[in-house]
């Protein structure tokens, strides 16, 4: 009860605050360079200039507390020693191009990229396009979508319990080894089985980024000109021809943009494998990795810094280019 009321209340003072600070402010600005008397239509330029950064001031503020410090915070502990009290140069990046674990991280989320934007699109295009066509579509769209309100934790939980096992001759609580026991097989230990169980956890983000591909997908077939549609099938186009060779090329754009933002979620994956494997059994990724060594055991500040950074300059790119894309999708 008591973390309800503090939350209630910081909601509470969170939004009456911005409230007092967009009508004080500007009221403030109003009284400085109030729009009467002699003065007026340079007070009023004056005010026009100044007031976006009343709104825009607060959000650069956090930004630069929350985002821009850790950054370069990051960098500079990513040249130091464990404690950050030694400067070491680039021996924590070196130290990563020779340790076992960071190879094993950085492959595993090249796996991850390659499957996860694939599948996560594929099927969102595919559930898109399907509901659009059927009757109870929108309840449809709702359950595919409904993963997307869960937590990537509580995933993890759900999913685990999905992929549990038990000795053979117990009943098995988990749905997947339920339904291979049902049908005559033995039940398998999922998540401790190398390469395969890397799979496993992927399919827990495809099912939570589906609904988000699903929905803006399904916009942009809504968007396409009927016209184009009805010639095509006037033309004689069977509906595979209409939907690969109209629909399809017209929101490549989108599909696009979709495709980039899962990816750059997939890059900083960290929940569902921390929950789920903890990175054992070959299922180690970067942000995990980088967990252990910040605060696990023993922390180095200086090698987990290196691995954050490491993620940055992954991200980063990818981040430009989806900002540019969906700016040109604007035009």
């Amino acid at each position: 009860m008591e973390q309800f009321l503090l939350a209630s209340g910081t909601i509470v003072a969170g939004v009456f605050g911005c409230v007092a600070w967009f009508w004080g402010s500007n009221m403030a600005l109003d009284a400085v360079y109030p729009a009467r008397g002699p003065r007026a239509g340079r007070n009023m330029r004056h005010a026009s200039a100044i007031r976006p950064w009343l709104f825009l001031g607060p959000a650069i503020l956090l930004l630069s507390a929350y985002l821009v410090y850790p950054v370069i915070n990051s960098a500079w502990r990513s040249f130091n020693d464990a404690d950050g009290a030694r400067f070491v140069g680039l021996k924590n990046y070196q130290w990563l191009l020779a340790d076992g674990k960071f190879h094993e991280s950085l492959s595993n989320n090249m796996l991850w990229l390659v499957t996860v934007p694939a599948l996560s699109t594929l099927f969102g295009l595919v559930a898109a396009q399907l509901t659009d066509r059927i009757r109870w579509g929108n309840f449809a769209k709702s359950m595919i979508f409904m993963p997307m309100a869960i937590s990537f934790v509580g995933a993890g939980v759900i999913w685990k319990f999905i992929y549990d096992f038990r000795g053979e001759g117990l009943e098995q609580i988990g749905i997947l080894n339920a339904i291979v026991v049902y049908f005559g097989g033995m039940p398998q230990t999922w998540l401790v089985t190398p390469f395969w169980n890397s799979f496993l956890l992927m399919a827990v983000l495809v099912w939570i980024q589906t609904g988000f591909a699903m929905v803006i997908l399904s916009a942009a077939l809504r968007g396409i000109p009927e016209e184009s549609i009805e010639a095509a099938i006037l033309d004689g186009a069977n509906p595979w021809q209409v939907f690969m060779r109209i629909k399809v090329p017209q929101i490549w754009g989108t599909i696009a943009v979709v495709w980039t933002t899962i990816t750059i979620v997939v890059l900083k994956i960290f929940d569902i494998v921390f929950v789920m494997t903890n990175g054992e059994w070959g299922t180690q990724v970067l942000a995990n990795l980088m967990y252990n060594w910040m605060f696990r055991g023993a922390p180095d500040y200086g090698r987990g810094s290196a691995i954050a950074i490491v993620i940055m300059l992954l991200v980063t790119p990818i981040m430009i280019w989806n900002i540019r894309n969906a700016r040109r999708e604007m035009r």
